[in-house]
C-alpha cells in the first residue's frame, strides 16, 4: 500500500493514495524470477497478456486487442515512448534494458490518456531504471542453456567529482531457432544482439538535479514469412527472411524545485531507428521535448500540468509486397494537459484534468478522465473512474499499400488481394468505466481488485471494395481492394484480482486472475472475428518465492492461459506453463541460478500467425546464469 508509482498521475503518490489499476513488478520480483527478457517478466502482471509469436517476436497487449503490432498500450522507459509510428505497436525485439538496471516496472491497466496521451488507451507500461547512484561498482554476469541461448553484461559505476554518478554498460544476446510450426523442422528465427549504453546523473545545486542517458543496439535476426512479390505477380512464397536493425537514443532531464516547493521537469530526447524487415528499410528520426510543472494551490488541490512537442521523420523503401506513399513523411505532434486531485475532505479525493493534442492525421483530440478515491479506513482505498482515450492513427493505416494473398480466378487468371490505407483516417475512440478496492488485509496480506466496462468507436477494421482489372504490375489480372475503414465496434469488460501473502519469514505466494469478455461488430454488418480470436478470456497465475536457506533460493511460478479462438490459422489451445528458478549466493559478491521455463509441455504454441510472420512454438529450456558484483 505504501508503494511509491509515478505512472498513473506522472507525480509520486502511494499506491493507496492511486485512483487506478497498477502493479508494480520491483527489483527484487525481476531478479527472482528468473527471466531473461522484458515481455518474460510482464508475464506476471495481471490484466496483461504475454504470447511469443516466434524467436525474437512477441504479441502483448492489455485488457485484450492482442496483436504483433498492438496499439493500444503505450510503453517507456524513463519517460522516452518506444512505439513507432509506423504502427503505432511496438518492436519487442528493439527494447532491451538489462534487468538488473530496472528499479521497478509499472503497468497501469486501463486509459492513461489524461496524462501521456495518444495510444495509452488500455494500458501503459513505464520501465523505470535505477539512478547512477545506486549501481556503484562493476556487475558482470554470464549465462547459456539450451536452444542456443545465451546471454552477457559488463557494467561498471563511478562517481565524477562531487556531483555526479555514472554507469556504462554493454550487454550481449543469443537466442537459437525454435521449432517450427509444424512440431518437427527447424526455423530460421534465431535472434543475437549487442546493446550498450550509459546514463549519469548530476547534483547540480539543492534545487537542481540532471540526467542524461542513452543507448545504442544493434540486432540481427530471422523469420519465416509468406509474402506476395508485387514485382512479379502472382509470385507468392513462404521463405527465411533476415532483419537487422539499429538503434540509439539519446535523453536529457532536468528536475528543478522552486521557492514555493513546485517542482518542474524538462526532458528532451531524440531517438533514431534503422531496420531492414521483409525487404523494407525502415528510418525513422524522432525528438520529443516534455515540459511538466507539479504544484501545490492552497490546501486541497494538487495541481500537475504541462505540454509538449514531438515531431517524426520517416523514410521507407518499397519491400516484396509493399510501399508507403508517399515513401517519406514528418509529422508533428503538439500537446498539453492539466490534471487536479482535490481533496474533499481527509478520507475522499476528486481528480479531474484532460489532455488536449494536435496530431497531424486526425487534428485536435482530448482525453479527459474523472476519478473519485475514497479511503474509509486507514489500509482500505475504494476508486472509481470514467475516462476517454485516443489512439493516433499509424503511418500504415493512412499510408500502407501491400498485396496481401492471391488467388485463381475463371479462366486460368489470378487476382490480388491489396490492402490499402485509408488517408482520411479517424482516431479510434474508448469510453471507459472503473472501480477497484485496496485493502491491506493484515502485515502480511493484501489484495487488489478492479473491475471495467469498455465501449470502443471508430476502430479500424478492412473493408472490401468493387474488384477491378489492371494491367499495372505484371499480367492482367484482378484486384480486389482492401481498404482501412473506421466502422467497427467494440464492447469489453472483465475483472482482475491480485493478492501478496507472506506466508512466513522466508515464504511469499503472490496469486492473480483476469477474466475478460470481448465482442465486436461493424457499421457493415460484416463480423470481426480477430479482435475476439486474439484475446485469452481468462488467465491465472501463482508465483511462490521461497528462501530456503540464507543464501538459497527458490522460485516457481505456475500459469494458465486460456485458448485463442479459431483464426485463420486455426485455433491456439489453453496452456498451462511453469518455471522455476534455483539461486546460490556462494558469497557477498557471487550469485549461481538455474531456471527452468515451459516445464510441463516440450512444445507449445501461444500465437496465431501474425502480420505475414509464420509463428514458431515455445519451446521447453533450461538457462544458467552466474553473477558477480564487486
Amino acid at each position: 500500500m505504501n508503494i511509491e508509482v509515478t505512472s498513473a498521475s506522472r507525480k509520486e503518490q502511494k499506491l493507496s493514495n492511486t485512483a487506478a489499476a497498477v502493479y508494480v513488478i520491483n527489483q527484487e520480483s525481476i531478479r527472482r524470477s528468473g527471466a531473461t527478457n522484458i515481455p518474460d517478466l510482464l508475464r506476471m502482471a495481471p490484466g496483461v497478456d504475454v504470447a511469443q509469436i516466434d524467436a525474437n517476436t512477441w504479441a502483448i497487449s492489455v485488457r485484450g486487442f492482442n496483436d504483433r503490432y498492438a496499439n493500444k498500450v503505450l510503453v517507456m522507459v524513463d519517460g522516452r515512448t518506444v512505439y513507432t509510428p509506423t504502427t503505432s505497436g511496438v518492436y519487442w525485439d528493439q527494447l532491451d534494458v538489462p534487468l538488473e538496471d530496472i528499479e521497478r516496472i509499472e503497468i497501469v491497466r486501463g486509459p492513461g490518456g489524461t496524462v501521456w496521451g495518444a495510444n495509452a488507451v488500455n494500458g501503459v507500461i513505464n520501465i523505470i531504471t535505477k539512478s547512477a547512484n545506486a549501481t556503484l561498482g562493476a556487475i558482470a554476469s554470464a549465462g547459456g542453456g539450451s536452444q542456443g541461448a545465451a546471454r552477457g553484461l559488463a557494467q561498471y559505476g563511478g562517481e565524477i567529482g562531487q556531483a555526479g554518478t555514472y554507469r556504462v554498460f554493454g550487454d550481449y544476446l543469443n537466442q537459437g531457432n525454435l521449432t517450427a510450426s509444424d512440431g518437427h523442422s527447424a526455423a530460421a528465427d534465431g535472434w543475437h544482439m549487442l546493446h550498450g549504453g550509459f546514463r549519469s546523473d548530476w547534483t547540480l545545486s539543492p534545487a537542481d538535479s540532471l540526467t542524461v542517458q542513452g543507448d545504442l543496439l544493434e540486432t540481427g535476426e530471422g523469420q519465416t514469412i509468406n509474402v506476395v512479390f508485387s514485382s512479379q505477380l502472382p509470385l507468392e512464397e513462404t521463405f527465411n527472411d533476415a532483419i537487422g536493425v539499429g538503434s540509439g537514443n539519446l535523453l536529457a532531464r532536468w528536475n528543478h524545485t522552486l521557492a514555493g516547493g513546485s517542482t518542474t521537469s524538462l526532458q528532451v530526447y531524440f531517438d533514431r531507428e534503422d531496420r531492414h524487415d521483409e525487404g523494407v528499410h525502415e528510418g525513422l528520426n524522432t525528438l520529443d521535448v516534455d515540459f511538466q510543472h507539479h504544484l501545490k494551490l492552497g490546501v486541497r488541490h494538487d495541481v500537475v500540468w504541462g505540454a509538449g512537442y514531438r515531431v517524426t521523420a520517416d523514410n521507407h523503401t518499397d519491400g516484396y509486397g509493399k510501399m508507403y506513399v508517399p515513401l517519406s513523411r514528418t509529422n508533428g505532434l503538439y500537446s498539453a494537459f492539466i490534471q487536479d486531485e482535490v481533496a474533499l475532505t481527509d478520507a475522499l479525493w476528486f481528480t479531474f484534468g484532460s489532455k488536449f493534442e494536435h496530431n497531424a492525421y486526425t487534428g485536435f483530440e482530448y482525453e479527459p478522465s474523472v476519478r473519485l478515491l475514497w479511503q474509509p479506513a486507514p489500509r482500505q482505498t475504494v476508486w472509481t473512474s470514467t475516462s476517454r482515450a485516443i489512439v493516433q492513427t499509424s503511418r500504415e493505416e493512412a499510408d500502407l499499400i501491400v498485396d496481401v494473398y492471391t488467388f485463381p480466378t475463371q479462366g486460368g487468371g489470378f487476382g490480388v488481394a491489396q490492402l490499402e490505407g485509408n488517408p482520411a483516417a479517424k482516431a479510434e475512440v474508448l469510453y471507459d468505466f472503473e472501480a477497484g478496492y485496496r485493502v491491506q488485509v493484515s502485515k502480511g496480506l493484501s489484495l487488489d481488485v478492479a473491475a471495467f466496462n469498455s465501449y470502443f468507436h471508430n476502430l479500424s477494421d478492412v473493408i472490401p471494395e468493387t474488384p477491378f482489372f489492371t494491367e499495372d504490375q505484371g499480367p492482367p489480372h484482378l484486384v480486389l481492394p482492401l481498404i482501412y475503414e473506421y466502422v467497427a465496434r467494440a464492447h469489453t469488460y472483465g475483472a482482475e484480482a491480485d493478492g501478496d501473502w507472506k506466508v512466513s519469514r522466508r515464504w511469499r505466494i503472490s496469486p492473480s486472475l483476469s477474466a475478460i469478455h470481448l465482442t465486436s461488430s461493424n457499421d457493415t454488418s460484416l463480423r470481426v472475428p480477430e479482435d475476439e480470436d486474439n484475446t485469452p478470456e481468462f488467465q491465472a497465475q501463482v508465483r511462490s518465492s521461497l528462501d530456503l536457506t540464507k543464501n538459497i533460493d527458490w522460485d516457481a511460478a505456475i500459469y494458465h492461459v486460456g485458448r485463442l479462438r479459431d483464426g485463420g490459422d486455426g485455433a491456439v489451445p489453453a496452456f498451462n506453463r511453469v518455471d522455476s528458478r534455483l539461486a546460490w549466493r556462494i558469497s557477498k559478491s557471487i550469485e549461481l541460478s538455474v531456471v527452468g521455463q515451459n516445464l510441463l509441455t516440450p512444445l507449445h504454441a501461444e500465437f496465431h500467425d501474425a502480420f505475414e510472420v509464420r509463428r514458431t512454438l515455445v519451446e521447453r529450456s533450461v538457462f544458467g546464469k552466474i553473477t558477480w558484483r564487486f
